[in-house]
Parts: structure tokens; sequence; C-alpha cells
């Protein structure tokens, strides 16, 4: 392998700092507390390196020197050395699998679940120094047999993913049986171009689809897993406007969960990649609401990442990536509305809210009930507390008609506030339905 395209165990070696020396003096202190030995020396690691196969102590040695919980050398050999030490998973040209692997592993399996942030943050900087490279050629050479079983794939996640929340418990377990499938497909090389593009095209729908999924019902770790295994598999599209996408999902899971500086450095790292107009609109507009809801609002920065988002979104044309079809004037309106009630203009902020309601389609339901219980915070700002109950109560009957709990957590997040105004006619109603 050329140093662009380094073998897992380099990867994994350089990204921890280490030389061929020190690693084989790692691997042999990781013998001795077993009461072995090993002869490992830099000669060995090189030839791990290049292609040979280590045995299964060495392995055993190799995990613990890298700082990986035992039971990754579990996986197949070289998959287990691309995740790091708080199980984030090295952009590599061959990283697209144990990405996928990573994400599907069963919770009761896993040795740990949380991820830090500067492991995120290193991702997303990673991706952002990552070289151009040319896209896969789809059109090269005559279609294979696989293209027929890929396309039954696809028309299967297109109907369960269309089925609807009331589903989800069910067709979350299958669009994660079929993700399964699809890795082990791409585990298998020799694809043709076109198969190998669709394939990776699918494993990148359906974690992102799945992260989402994980992500509204609080599953945190497992989501973010997911949307890096998405990550991967654009990367290896080399989309790197959607890649950007997904690092701004990551960003938005980190805001949601107030780790607005986390937030801040993925946006700010997407957006040195981001290139479709729409697309850059909604990463600024992210941007834009992390800087305001930080405990010190950057109210400057903030400002001029809104003005960014306005501009860019006023250049998109009807031509978008499918990712980011959806973002609209409503959306520009709602979220210039939320970050301009963080900054303390509540005036105009309230004016922007109720407009973005009125301009989201009919269809966008899970939305609607985030923006109603965003009118209910200005509201509350405000202190009409009759107004604000009522559009609490309307994203929670909303939220518990559509299963959408992520909605519903956003008006119990407004319930303490709330309680003061228990006397009201209405507010007593509202606190009753949490009961």
């Amino acid at each position: 392998m050329d140093d662009s395209d380094p073998h897992p165990l380099t990867a994994a070696r350089r990204a921890r700092g280490l030389s061929q020396t020190a690693l084989a003096a790692r691997v042999r202190q990781a013998a001795t507390r077993r009461g072995l030995r090993s002869g490992c020396d830099r000669p060995r690691i090189r030839k791990w390196e290049r292609g040979v196969v280590p045995d299964a102590d060495s392995q055993l040695y190799l995990a613990e020197a890298l700082g990986l919980p035992p039971d990754s050398a579990a996986m197949p050999w070289p998959q287990w050395l691309h995740t790091t030490p708080d199980g984030v998973v090295l952009l590599t040209p061959h990283s697209a699998v144990p990405a996928l692997r990573e994400a599907l592993t069963p919770v009761e399996r896993r040795t740990f679940l949380t991820l830090s942030g500067a492991g995120l943050t290193g991702l997303a900087s990673q991706w952002a120094s990552a070289p151009s490279a040319a896209a896969l050629d789809a059109t090269a050479g005559p279609p294979e047999t696989g293209e027929n079983l890929v396309g039954l794939l696809r028309d299967s996640v297109d109907r369960l993913t269309a089925a609807g929340p009331a589903h989800d418990q069910h067709t979350t377990r299958l669009l994660a049986a079929h993700l399964n499938t699809i890795t082990d497909l791409l585990e298998n090389d020799g694809h043709h171009p076109a198969t190998l593009q669709r394939l990776h095209s699918l494993a990148a729908d359906l974690a992102h689809t799945l992260a989402w999924r994980h992500f509204d019902r609080g599953a945190h770790p497992i989501a973010a897993r997911y949307w890096m295994a998405a990550l991967h598999n654009t990367h290896a599209l080399r989309d790197t406007d959607r890649s950007a996408g997904l690092i701004s999902d990551l960003a938005y899971q980190a805001a949601w969960r107030n780790d607005h500086t986390l937030a801040q450095d993925l946006l700010t790292h997407a957006l040195t990649r981001v290139r479709h107009p729409a697309a850059r609109s909604l990463l600024h507009l992210r941007l834009a609401r992390s800087l305001a809801a930080s405990p010190t609002p950057a109210r400057t920065s903030a400002l001029r990442a809104l003005h960014a988002a306005e501009h860019d979104l006023n250049r998109a044309g009807a031509d978008r990536p499918a990712w980011c079809t959806w973002m609209s004037e409503a959306d520009l309106a709602v979220d210039t509305g939320q970050t301009l009630l963080d900054l303390g203009d509540t005036r105009p902020a309230r004016r922007l809210l109720t407009q973005g309601e009125h301009l989201l389609p009919a269809t966008r339901d899970k939305t609607r009930g985030i923006f109603l219980a965003y009118q209910a915070a200005n509201h509350l700002a405000h202190h009409d507390i009759e107004p604000a109950a009522h559009a609490a109560m309307a994203a929670l009957h909303l939220a518990r008609r559509i299963h959408a709990p992520r909605c519903e957590q956003l008006v119990q997040r407004l319930t303490p506030a709330f309680r003061p105004y228990a006397h009201h006619h209405a507010v007593g109603r509202l606190l009753s339905l949490h009961q």
C-alpha cells in the first residue's frame, strides 16, 4: 500500500502518534502483563503493516497496545483496527464497512458507548483535510447480477421507510437487518463500480435514517455511530456536500445536548467543504442557532451566520441535494426566530416564528410540532401565558398523534417554566397531560 492508502494498522498507529518501535514495545508490555512473552519488534510490526496477519494472541496484545478493549479483536482482522479508543472509526479508503459494523454492534456486546467530543471533532477535522478523489465510475464495464438484489433491497427500504412513525418499532429492526445485509455485500470485494456506488448510497441512506430514529428516542451514542457510518459511506462516494450535512447532523445532536462548543467545532469543519447553497444555508443556520444558545451568546457571529444562511438560501435553485430538499423559507424563518429569541430579540422572533409555522407545508407535521414548541417558548418569554399553553398543548397533541418523541421532549422541557402559572386554566390542562 502507498502512503495515501495506508494499512489500517499503520493508520491506527499514526493516529496515536506511535512509531513502529514504540508500538512493538507496547505489544511486549501487554504480553508481560499476562505473564507471557512476545518477540514483537519493529520488523514484525512492519510485516503486519504489509499484509501479514498476526496470530490471535498478538492481535489481543495489539488491541491493548492501541488502547482498545480486548473484545475489539474478536472482529475480523484488520477491521477492528479502524476504531479509536473512544469508539470513533478513522476515515480511510476502506473504513465504510468497519464503521457500519461498529454502528450495528448490539448494545449488550459493547464495552463502551460514550463518544468523546474530541473524537468527533477529530473525525470532522480528518474529513475536512482529506484529499479530494475521483468519484466512482458507475459506467465502467457491464452490470453484474448483484444489481438485481441491490434493487430489491432499495425497494424494500423505501417501503419500510414510508410505513410511517406508528410502525417505527418494527420497521427499525427490519431496516437494521437490511443494513447488515448491505454491509455483508460491501465486505465482498470485486463489485462492478455501479453496484458498489449503489451499495454505498443505500448504506448511507439507511444509516442516516437509523441515526435520526435513535436520536428521536434519545439513544444518542447509537445515533452518533449511525451518523458516522453514513459519513464513511458518503466519503467513499466522494459526496462532500452530503458528508458535510452528516457532520452538521452530529452538530445538531451536540447542540440538542447543550454541547455548543462541540456543535460549533463540527459545523466549522463542515463549512470548509460544503458547496451547494441550500446545504450551506442549512449549516449556517445551525451554526447561528448554536452561537446564540451558548452560555455566553456570540451575538455578532450569530447574526453574521443568519445573514449567510439567508443569502445562500436566496441563491439556491430548485435543483438541490436530496438530503436537504426540505430546506425552505419556513425553516429559515423559524430558526432565525429561535436564534433571535435566544439573543433576547423577542418581538421580531415572535413574528418570524409565526410566519414560519404558516409557511410550513402540511406534509411536515413533525417539524410543525417543533415549531409550535418554539412558539410556546416565545410566548413564555413575553409572559403571554395562555397562548404559550395553547401552543404547547397543540405541539404535545401533534407529537403524540404522529409518534414524535423528540417533539414531545421539547414541550416537556418547558414544564418547569409553566408550573408557576398552574392556576391558569390552560396551563392546568397542559400540566395534567404530563401526569
